[in-house]
């Protein structure tokens, strides 16, 4: 596609509809959103707008459409996949200001928002009255509800509560020639032709731009317990996730973490905790219900599955302290390897019986190529986040070798029954590896679905393909 720059007639017409205080073209003020969260990548576009409703987004939407101007939709800017960068410059547009709760309807056990609202002060509002948004990416207290659809969001509570997919009912859509559509209906059940309100998660906002959502709640559990399980090797943490399922029991998060990984936190939070020699692997795992007595039987189940995995103790956090601190060490270890290292954050998933194998795997992948990793993820559903450290790789090697070693480490994970991206998205650094689980056949079938949304190809153009 041959897109086209800004005039300075087209500029003048994107501030008369979004206002002078909505359009940023100096390069100081461009600065926020010329980067996400995503390595140290920079992409400065060449204006920026924070349009204030879905109808300023399909006016601009209009006028880009008709000029061939590139059009980059952005959320908080939380993502780790690129996907929000500005890559062929053009309008970068922010949701930032689409910020408003509309509803919160508690006889239907749902809700209406702008794409705009941070994710945990949804969650927040809708506890304050009983019920329970259980998607909790670890970005919560600044990523967008409209980011998260985007990327088909999942967080820790997946393994019982399942992703957003299972939580969205209805979306208002801006399409690129600027029409604005709702996908679906405010219903828990929809059989009315193709289900555009699917579609349209996960698409990374390659086909159209979310404004608003209609999401389902549940009620708000009462009680919950915490457990923190260590191991001496990764491969028997990763083994015993399977053999808790066994038990009947579904925990509402089991997450992994690697001892390193600890070790950063300790070191990065002064986290106050005693790691014991020999322990090289931990599982936190929560159950929650509004039966406490239920709950501590469901702890002893696991607890008998853990042991028979070589478990050698498991500390029991039944006070809110307790718990607080357990979910602040994981939700901690992100920042602490980002700050301790250079660092590539890939995003796996596959069958969680296949866990051993694939961290065993990464970890002779790392032997081989030189580098090494620091993995952590949500185990339950078989999400690991695999943190590969430059450490003292050459920059020669972390140039060049480095890549080999990632296409490695996806073709293990498809291999296994997995694919690429569990959470974090393809956007635009993932997508020279989409040939790794996809014939061409299944590629262009999704080109396809592109070409009709947006034949112009102006909409976040250079993301998954």
């Amino acid at each position: 596609m041959a897109f086209n720059r800004i005039s300075d007639q087209l500029l003048k017409r994107f501030t008369e509809i979004v206002g002078e205080e909505n359009i940023f073209t100096d390069r100081d003020k461009l600065e926020k959103y010329a980067h996400d969260e995503t390595e140290d990548l920079v992409f400065y576009p060449q204006v920026a707008a924070s349009p204030v409703n879905a109808g300023q987004i399909s006016e601009l939407l209009k006028l880009c459409s008709e000029n061939m101007i590139p059009v980059t939709p952005r959320g908080a800017g939380t993502g780790l996949s690129g996907g929000a960068l500005a890559v062929h410059e053009g309008l970068l547009m922010s949701t930032e200001k689409l910020n408003k709760i509309i509803e919160i309807d508690e006889r239907n056990f749902q809700a209406t928002l702008e794409a705009g609202v941070i994710t945990e002060e949804f969650m927040n509002a809708a506890a304050e009255k009983g019920l329970f948004y259980p998607v909790d990416p670890s970005s919560k207290g600044s990523c967008f509800i409209g980011g998260n659809i985007a990327h088909g969001s999942g967080g820790p509570r997946v393994v019982k509560y399942g992703t957003i997919r299972e939580y969205v009912l209805n979306l208002e859509v801006v399409l690129p020639d600027g029409e604005i559509i709702w996908t679906g209906a405010n219903t828990l059940k929809y059989a009315s032709g193709y289900n555009l309100t699917q579609l349209m998660i996960g698409s990374e906002g390659t086909l159209g731009i979310v404004t608003k959502a209609v999401l389902k709640l549940i009620p708000m559990p009462t009680q919950n317990l915490v457990m923190l399980a260590s191991f001496p090797t990764n491969e028997e943490a990763c083994a015993a996730v399977s053999s808790i399922f066994m038990t009947g029991v579904t925990p509402s998060t089991l997450e992994f973490m690697e001892r390193r990984g600890v070790e950063w936190v300790i070191e990065y939070d002064h986290f106050q905790f005693y790691l014991k020699p020999g322990i090289e692997a931990f599982l936190m795992i929560e159950v929650d219900g509004d039966d406490m007595d239920l709950l501590m039987i469901e702890a002893e189940k696991i607890n008998r599955a853990l042991e028979a995995h070589g478990c050698a103790d498991v500390l029991l956090a039944d006070t809110s302290a307790q718990k607080e601190a357990l979910w602040r060490m994981r939700r901690t270890m992100p920042l602490s390897v980002k700050s301790n290292s250079i660092y590539k954050e890939e995003d796996t998933v596959v069958p969680r019986a296949e866990l051993p194998r694939l961290i065993h795997g990464i970890k002779q992948i790392g032997l081989r190529f030189g580098f090494d990793s620091v993995c952590y993820g949500h185990a339950g559903d078989g999400n690991l986040h695999v943190n590969i450290i430059k450490g003292i790789m050459s920059d020669a090697d972390w140039n060049t070798k480095l890549k080999e070693g990632i296409r490695e480490i996806f073709e293990l994970t498809v291999s296994l029954g997995g694919t690429i991206s569990g959470e974090h998205g393809i956007g635009l650094v993932q997508r020279e590896f989409m040939g790794i689980k996809y014939s061409e056949g299944h590629m262009n079938l999704m080109r396809g679905i592109k070409g009709v949304f947006d034949p112009k190809g102006i909409l976040n153009p250079g993301k998954i393909f």
